[in-house]
């Protein structure tokens, strides 16, 4: 493995590492999400990786399909219970999240990590370097499996992000996933869905 590829892959392997020796509380999220952004810094210097995005597409194109995607990525994760009819708890109470549980500072924290810091983590894993060393559709099988009871939705995320990232670079992909995190992070928030975090 090279370096570059070292950095491509540390963030996300931190964020699972420390996701599998941590307790699943609030406080120890948020230490992941700043372990994790730290890496983050490095990582998207060292790497390089966003240094070809601008010979793909420039930057309002980036954006704009990235938004798009984004809330169309959105629209999808939460089609399933919407149409089905299953809603998330709305107790206060029914995520260690909520922040009846553990105060807005850890709720606003867990989403800040959410929508910034664990999109380009992933993004620099799965839509860089593992397409680069498995390739597309192992990359896409992975991020379903990755998403576990919502692996279908977690699948055409993968392939959502994957073709955005082919096709206007590394960095609109990042933009959509923090805009697809975001948004779910804030319908979590205002309409109590806890199932969702």
């Amino acid at each position: 493995m090279s370096r570059r590829d070292v950095w491509l892959v540390a963030p996300y392997a931190a964020w699972m590492l420390l996701m599998a020796v941590l307790p699943g509380t609030a406080l120890c999220y948020a230490i992941r999400g700043v372990a994790t952004a730290v890496l983050l810094v490095f990582s998207l210097t060292r790497s390089g990786a966003l240094r070809d995005d601008c010979r793909v597409a420039g930057p309002a194109a980036q954006w704009g399909a990235g938004l798009v995607a984004g809330l169309a990525v959105f629209a999808v994760w939460i089609a399933p219970e919407l149409l089905l009819g299953v809603g998330g708890n709305a107790e206060p109470g029914a995520s260690s999240y909520s922040p009846a549980v553990c105060g807005w500072p850890l709720t606003v924290s867990k989403l800040v990590a959410s929508a910034f810091v664990i999109p380009a983590a992933e993004e620099l894993f799965f839509r860089k370097w593992l397409v680069d060393f498995a390739g597309f559709w192992w990359m896409v099988a992975l991020f379903a499996v990755e998403h576990g009871e919502r692996w279908h939705v977690g699948a055409v995320a993968g392939i959502i992000y994957g073709v955005l990232a082919r096709r206007y670079g590394l960095k609109s992909a990042i933009i959509a996933h923090s805009a697809t995190n975001l948004v779910l992070g804030l319908y979590v928030v205002i309409f109590d869905q806890w199932t969702f975090w």
